[in-house]
């Protein structure tokens, strides 16, 4: 099922339909994000070789023949991506009124589309990614504080594009399908504030570097929806959640299971929501399936390794308690579960049972946020390398009749 929901996001399979006849003149693809490379790929395979720059993840890079395609890090940004933005922004700059921009933009843009505002350095901006991420703030809590200390995101690249035409095609990776929250919404105007972002920081008591809390307490420089530099940008998701969701779901059927879906968008703490669904697991009767996508976070208690995929997943173990017949999976469809090269793990009735033999202790790597060693210890990590595309965590329980 987690093939299948990868499968049908790949943008080798999905771009197509959403692609235009290729414009007359000149055409400049830009874009941001893992699935960004493989989108690049996709397009040049029906309009040939093209002009461009895109900037995805390191490892994340695929073969073009004309749209130069640049690896940098996340989800702390590097200076590989401040440098590649700074150069997508000067060729946004030679575009005109007669010429056509595509941007391809998928999760992950937020830590790879990086230019930070005058006056913020990249270390500084550095520092704070690292202290959001590990305060257990929402995903769209974070990329709102993004957004506005940012000369790119919330809706800068589009405006540094005018006046030329903007098609851009999106990936969802965010509760909701909101195209502003994709990649902290680069081509979409945004109306939050920078006094909302200084509130944020501090619920999440997050302490900014001086330089940020200053250019916030003075405002900012937002670009609104009303921006008469968006005039002429047009935004498309094509690809989104709940589309992986029901082809895995179809799958399911397929195989004689009953299915349900809790939703596309569940957003909570990793083992809280996993508490949740093994109550739920334990009342189901089977032959069934309970499916939810959305975006898990993670309060770092510990210094573990961990994401919020192995994190449900080792919290779902120790919740079932090794319940007969009952087998999950809990990954990103990236590939990449938090800073891991994995994408989550499986569970079984045989998890708890496994580490004991392998002296693993479930509770201690819960409590310190170490469940990626955990699963490595027992040999239940899943690992599929870069599967080039991004529709956020992918979560199924199985339940046998």
């Amino acid at each position: 099922m987690f093939d299948r929901a990868v499968a049908v996001a790949d943008p080798m399979q999905s771009l197509a339909a959403a692609l235009p006849p290729k414009p007359e003149g000149r055409v400049v693809v830009i874009g941001a994000g893992k699935a960004s490379a493989r989108m690049a790929e996709a397009v040049e395979a029906e309009w040939g070789p093209c002009e461009g720059l895109v900037i995805t993840r390191y490892g994340y890079g695929r073969p073009c023949r004309g749209i130069e395609i640049v690896e940098a890090a996340h989800p702390v940004p590097d200076m590989a991506g401040v440098e590649a933005t700074r150069r997508m922004l000067d060729l946004l700059g030679t575009v005109g009124e007669g010429d056509f921009v595509l941007a391809l933009i998928s999760g992950g843009g937020s830590a790879l589309l990086c230019a930070p505002a005058a006056g913020i350095t990249l270390d500084e901006k550095q520092a704070l990614t690292q202290a959001l991420l590990a305060s257990g703030a929402p995903i769209g809590t974070i990329n709102g504080i993004r957004k506005e200390i940012s000369a790119v995101k919330g809706g800068r690249l589009a405006a540094a594009a005018y006046p030329a035409r903007m098609l851009a095609l999106l990936i969802s990776d965010v509760p909701g399908d909101d195209p502003g929250d994709i990649a902290s919404g680069p081509t979409v105007g945004h109306d939050g504030s920078a006094g909302r972002a200084l509130a944020a920081l501090d619920k999440w008591g997050v302490c900014p570097p001086a330089s940020i809390k200053a250019f916030l307490e003075a405002g900012g420089d937002p670009v609104r929806p009303d921006d008469p530099r968006l005039a002429r940008v047009e935004n498309v998701i094509y690809a989104a959640p709940a589309q992986s969701l029901a082809a895995a779901a179809e799958l399911a059927r397929a195989q004689g299971y009953a299915v349900d879906i809790l939703g596309d968008a569940i957003e909570g703490e990793a083992r809280e929501v996993a508490a949740e669904h093994a109550a739920l697991a334990l009342k189901a009767s089977g032959p069934r399936v309970i499916l939810s996508g959305g975006e898990l976070t993670v309060t770092r208690r510990g210094d573990g390794v961990g994401g919020p995929n192995a994190e449900y997943a080792l919290a779902l173990a120790l919740a079932l308690d090794g319940a007969p017949g009952i087998h999950a999976i809990a990954c990103d469809t990236d590939g990449v579960d938090g800073a891991a090269e994995v994408a989550g793990a499986v569970i079984g009735p045989d998890t708890l049972s496994r580490a004991q033999a392998a002296g693993a202790d479930p509770a201690q790597a819960l409590a310190i946020n170490d469940a990626h060693s955990f699963f490595y210890k027992i040999d239940r990590q899943v690992v599929p390398g870069p599967t080039l595309t991004n529709v956020n965590d992918f979560r199924a329980i199985l339940i046998e009749g």
